[in-house]
Parts: structure tokens; C-alpha cells; sequence
């Protein structure tokens, strides 16, 4: 059976009737890059290489490349020639801009290199076996600088794909002679060994994670150049200065310290220092305290000596300033509005001339009044449903507890007579004292029950009740 394709599937096969282009049209439609930057190795070294190959990788693909210290698996950044038609693509002059600003010659940007191909399953495969490899060389390593006694800490072993070298991370505070050390890894590992020395934030590059704001270490994820940071910095944020939460994975002050110390520091020129003498418009005073962000003064009034906050462009020559008690501009209730709005919000058809307090007191007093009247009928209502709601058995209820209120007060009286009566019998034949009469009382109150329903049933109200009492 043959498939005969619909017009509509012809229609939109066809480029010339279709608003938009496939995947597929638009990587044919694009040109493979020349130069393509990179970032490799385990301390994320940054480079620009030339490519001359066929295919046309995206930002994120693995490419095998030949940098300074061999062949190794690299990831694409982007693309920095004119033909490329990612989006994501940046000019070199972007490029150079962007690493002076962010450290200039100390950036590690490399350029002696090149492009070999995109990394097949078999390289990357080949890449994570070495990967695997990494804490069994950490541990031979450690075991020998155990055995020559080298004062230095080991923090990481980096193999590449090519196998030429292989490169041992360590810290130390001194000189360290290792040259026995290179020669028996050297032995072991059967390639050329390289020891290169790193700092604390180096370290943290190296083996750290995550940071206590959730996000990976900046270190480890942009950062390219550590520079310093200064405590400086932490008191001019108002930031706490306890040690353990200014600090950062390396044991130093956390770098995003100084990521907005330019602009604090902009900001706090701008405000004055504490106990120096400003104008306010009530009147001049000593400055207290500043707060840099929100860009206020807490003044204290030299007339009165109270504190006010007031921001710093309203601040003023002490001399020139108002006097206090001084006349002070009404406020505009409109807030610079125009014409057209100032009347809708002043017409009296729209707004009420009375104040807001005025007509919370009229609400106030109507709402009473409510109350009040419905309070009233709820009272007059009330005698005529409770006589409509009496019935027999609220009357038999209140005959029951006088006349044990009545027992109650004959036995207090004549305490003698209650003793001589002759105790009720149990079913079981033995006599019962106080327990007994209450049952019997109980009794008494189960018959009178009775009667009252049978009295209920008869004639209904308080008279079938006394009907069946007489009969």
C-alpha cells in the first residue's frame, strides 16, 4: 500500500510558504567558526585556539584540543569570530575587554594551541576512566612524601586525556626539595610529572563545593584571579565580623566581600561623619549614626535634642539653614499632581468634605445605634418564646429538686428519726445505710419520670402532668 503525502504536508515542506526555519535549515545555514575560546584543566584555564574543521559545535560541546601542556578535553565558551552565527557569540574585543576587567595579565588566558576535533564517546569514555584514577595517584603520592618526610600537603592529581603529563597540586608554607619525589612518580606513572604550589583559595578551587549561599564556590565557578580581601571591607558593609561567618571555604574573608566594596565606598562619600555638625530644615544638629545603602542620617536637634532621620540630600549648610520653630512649607496633599487629577480627587460629588475622623465617628456611632435596636427586639421577643417553651417537664424538673432540697433539710433536722428507720434490705439480704436510700431515691425520681411522660403523653402542659399525679 503506498502513502500519498497531503497538501498541507507539500505546502509546508516547502521553504517558500513557512514563516520560519528549521533546525536543521538553520545549521545549514550557519558557518563553522574559526577561532572558538575554551576552558579546560582542573584549575578551568581560559583559551582562544583556531579551528579549521568541518563541523559547527554549539557553546557546551567537548572538543579535543593541543593546549601548552598537551592533549586534553576542553569545553566550548563561545565563539569570537564574525562568521558564527550562535547567539551566544562575542566579538574579540569583547573578549579582551572582559579579561582586563577582570585581572588583566594575571588572568590565565592561553592562546599557544589549537582545535583538533570534536570529542568522540570513546575520548570522554577514556577521560572519566582517567578521572577514576585520580585518588589512587593522591594516595601513592601521599604515601612517599610520608616516606621522604617533605613538609607539604597534597591537594589534588590531574592526568590528561594525551597521557604527556601528569600534575600534582601541594601546599606548603616553605621551600619544599622534591626532586626525589618527581623522580620515583615519575617511575611509577610512567610519564612527566609536574608539582605545582597553590594557596588556601587555590585549594578551595580545587576540592570545594558549594557555598553557604546554596551557589558553587565563585572560586571554583567564574573567579579567575583571587585577589585579596581586606577586613576593611566586611566594616564598611556593616557586615558581621565574626570569623566563621565572613570566611569561606579557604579559611579567608569570602570573595563576594568585595564584589560591591567599589559601590559602598561610593556611597559612604557621600554621607557625612558621625559628630559633625549639619543643617536640617528644623534646625541644625550633630550627626550620630549613617546608614550607607538607604543613604540616611540619624541627626540630633542642637534645639530640642531630638533625633530625626533625615536623608542626605536634604541635608544642608548648618549656618544657612532654617531656625528652629521656624515657619515649615505645607506639604502638598496632591503630590504633584496635575490638573486633571487634582480635580477629580477635590470634587465633592467624589470625595466628602468631612475629615477621616469625622466619618470614622458617624460609622462608629451608626453601628452602635444598630446594636443597640436589634438588642431591644431581641429582649422583647424573649418572654413570649420562653412561655411558649415551657412545658411539664420543666416544671416537674424544678418540683423534683424542691422536694429533695425539702429531704435534704428534714434529715439535717431530725438526724435521730433518719437513724431509727430500718435500713434497705439488698437483693443479696445484706442491709444497706446511705447508699441504699440514695438508691431508693433514684427510684423514686425513675418513677416520677414516669409519671411526667405519661402525663406528656396525656394531656400535654402542666395540667395532664397533675391529672396523672391524682389519678
Amino acid at each position: 500500500m503506498s502513502i500519498t503525502p497531503l497538501p498541507v504536508f507539500e505546502a509546508d515542506a516547502d521553504p517558500r510558504h513557512r514563516t520560519a526555519r528549521t533546525d536543521q535549515e538553520i545549521y545549514e545555514a550557519l558557518e563553522a567558526p574559526t577561532s572558538i575560546v575554551v576552558r579546560f584543566g582542573a584549575m578551568k584555564l581560559v583559551g582562544e585556539y583556531p579551528y579549521d574543521g568541518e563541523a559547527k559545535p554549539g557553546c557546551g560541546s567537548k572538543l579535543v584540543i593541543r593546549t601548552h601542556r598537551g592533549t586534553e578535553i576542553g569545553e566550548m565558551l563561545t565563539s569570537t569570530c564574525p562568521n558564527a552565527g550562535c547567539s551566544k557569540s562575542v566579538t574579540r574585543q569583547e573578549m579582551l575587554d572582559y579579561i582586563e576587567n577582570s585581572g588583566g595579565h594575571d588572568y590565565p588566558f592561553h592562546t599557544n594551541g589549537r582545535i583538533l576535533r570534536i570529542a568522540s564517546i570513546d575520548e570522554l569514555n577514556a577521560q572519566s576512566a582517567l578521572d577514576s584514577t585520580r585518588q589512587e595517584a593522591v594516595k601513592v603520592c601521599k604515601a612517599k612524601i610520608q616516606e621522604l618526610d617533605l613538609s607539604m600537603k597534597l591537594v589534588e592529581a590531574e592526568p590528561i586525556l594525551g597521557g604527556e603529563l601528569m600534575t600534582f597540586y601541594y601546599m606548603s608554607e616553605e621551600r619544599v626539595d622534591f626532586r626525589e619525589l618527581v623522580k620515583q612518580l615519575a617511575s611509577q606513572f610512567k610519564t612527566r610529572i609536574e608539582m605545582r604550589q597553590v594557596g588556601a583559595r587555590d585549594e578551595a578551587r580545587l576540592v570545594a563545593d558549594y557555598e553557604r549561599c546554596g551557589q558553587h564556590c565563585c572560586c571554583k565557578n567564574f573567579l579567575k584571579v583571587l585577589k585579596p580581601v581586606s577586613m576593611s571591607a566586611a566594616k564598611r558593609q556593616k557586615a558581621t565580623l565574626e570569623p566563621l561567618k565572613i570566611s569561606g571555604r579557604c579559611g579567608r574573608l569570602m570573595c563576594c566581600l568585595r564584589y560591591e566594596d567599589q559601590t559602598y565606598k561610593e556611597l559612604k562619600n557621600n554621607l557625612p561623619r558621625r559628630k559633625t555638625r549639619v543643617g536640617t530644615s528644623e534646625g541644625p544638629g550633630i550627626v550620630l549614626d549613617t546608614k550607607v545603602l538607604v543613604q540616611l542620617v540619624l541627626v540630633r536637634l542642637e534645639d530640642d535634642g531630638r533625633d530625626i532621620a533625615v536623608p542626605v540630600e536634604e541635608l544642608m549648610d548648618p549656618d544657612q539653614c532654617p531656625p528652629p520653630g521656624a515657619a515649615k512649607p505645607e506639604p502638598d496633599p496632591l503630590r504633584g499632581l496635575d490638573a486633571k487629577q487634582a480635580e477629580q480627587h477635590t470634587d465633592d460629588r467624589k470625595r466628602t468634605k468631612r475629615s477621616r475622623g469625622e466619618q470614622q465617628d458617624s460609622f462608629r456611632s451608626t453601628s452602635q445605634q444598630a446594636e443597640s435596636k436589634q438588642s431591644e427586639e431581641q429582649t422583647e421577643q424573649r418572654p413570649g418564646e420562653a412561655g411558649e417553651k415551657k412545658t411539664g417537664r420543666r416544671r416537674g424538673g424544678k418540683r423534683r429538686r424542691r422536694r429533695g432540697k425539702n429531704q435534704d433539710n428534714a434529715a439535717q433536722q431530725n438526724p435521730q428519726s433518719q437513724a431509727e428507720k430500718p435500713q434497705a434490705s439488698q437483693p443479696d439480704g445484706t442491709t444497706g445505710g446511705g447508699d441504699g436510700e440514695k438508691k431508693t431515691g433514684g427510684g423514686r425520681r425513675r418513677r416520677g419520670g414516669r409519671r411526667r411522660r405519661r402525663g406528656q403523653r396525656g394531656g400535654g402542659g402542666s395540667e395532664g402532668g397533675s391529672q396523672s399525679e391524682s389519678g
